[in-house]
């Protein structure tokens, strides 16, 4: 299966062997993830009735309609959590039924959370899944839907991404000097991936003839993609290939496993930028996918060419890195700037002057309705 997938001149029967291999990783892998899931939401419920909290009939309902979605498992883990403490707090005040919830405890809710000192966009996901199973319960007529009559929702802060600089970018690939981790860093800035994307790669979905890896499906929206490498990125891939065990399944890996988990992966990161210097300013793994997106952006890249290799849903999300890169506003701005220090700007204030009563004439002949 390795050498089907990175030799230089393929075969159209290795071609083929490649498609059946792949077909066949893909049925295995939803075989094991619906088997996840089934776990999740049955220990889930035990966790439930255990606890005996309120409403726990028409919780289980409501994780049982999750599960028919066809959620990711650990979407299905956070509901499960959610609910939990959902009801947990309303047993906390002495809510026993939920045909007795009422706007006031949801808007309680809500003072709680906040009084927990949570980021404003932890408390909103909050708030989001509650309203998910309020909805639920307003069609299972289990409640008035008077609840949600009126809007729940917090303000949330909208920051900028946090793109790494070009320096900082060099300061960083210049200490890695292991071909594993120069490869997956690499990967990471060059093809926009998500950490867990990359994780959860394996060798076969990667076509180094054809310069691109493979998502068959996105961390969060569960869209597949293909993304391309860079000149950079496959050199470093390549490289990895040639050293990696080739009895392991997965792309990365950690030593005596199978697989790489995100806590190892970061720490690795983190080693890097101390090495670098870089640990005081922030950046985590999800920085370089911050910073592909805006390089590309800078480099004349259109938004409707960029939010499928980002794997976003809404152009408007990708739209936010537009922010970072606005060429155009900056140049006016820098224009403008320069007349100004310049001492020139009299003559274009006189010109503004002049157009204004040239406008205020024209409105002063027209007709009166």
């Amino acid at each position: 299966m390795v050498h089907t997938t990175i030799e230089t001149h393929p075969s159209a029967f290795s071609h083929e062997l490649h498609k059946c291999m792949v077909t066949k990783e893909r049925s295995v892998d939803a075989h094991h993830v619906d088997h996840r899931r089934v776990r999740i939401i049955d220990d889930g419920i035990k966790r439930l009735y255990k606890k005996n909290l309120p409403g726990k009939h028409h919780a289980e309902c409501y994780l049982r309609h999750k599960y028919r979605l066809n959620l990711q498992a650990s979407t299905l883990q956070g509901t499960i959590s959610f609910i939990q403490h959902f009801l947990t707090f309303l047993n906390h005040i002495g809510k026993n039924h939920l045909e007795q919830l009422t706007r006031r405890d949801l808007e309680a809710f809500i003072e709680h959370e906040q009084d927990r000192g949570l980021l404003a966009s932890t408390v909103s996901t909050k708030v989001k899944c509650m309203k998910a199973f309020v909805r639920f319960l307003i069609e299972e007529t289990v409640i008035h839907p008077e609840l949600l009559f009126r809007r729940l929702t917090i303000k949330v802060p909208e920051p900028l991404p946090r793109a790494i600089p070009l320096d900082d970018v060099r300061q960083l690939l210049s200490v890695i000097k292991e071909v594993g981790d120069r490869a997956m860093v690499l990967v990471l800035l060059r093809t926009g991936m998500r950490i867990g994307e990359l994780l959860k790669t394996k060798i076969s979905h990667v076509l180094i003839r054809e310069r691109k890896i493979v998502i068959f499906e996105g961390e969060k929206n569960r869209v597949g993609r293909v993304v391309y490498l860079s000149d950079d990125a496959c050199g470093a891939l390549q490289a990895w290939v040639r050293e990696r065990d080739p009895r392991k399944e997965y792309l990365f890996y950690a030593q005596g496993r199978d697989t790489m988990c995100y806590t190892t992966a970061r720490t690795m990161f983190h080693r890097y930028l101390l090495k670098a210097g870089l640990d005081h300013k922030g950046y985590s793994l999800h920085s370089l996918r911050h910073t592909f997106a805006t390089e590309l952006l800078n480099a004349g890249m259109r938004l409707e060419c960029l939010q499928p290799l980002l794997g976003h849903n809404s152009l408007e999300i990708t739209r936010r890195y537009a922010r970072l890169t606005d060429k155009t506003r900056e140049e006016e701005y820098f224009r403008a700037m320069s007349i100004i220090e310049r001492g020139q700007n009299d003559e274009h204030y006189q010109l503004d002057n002049e157009l204004q009563a040239i406008l205020e004439e024209a409105e002063l002949f027209t007709p009166h309705r």
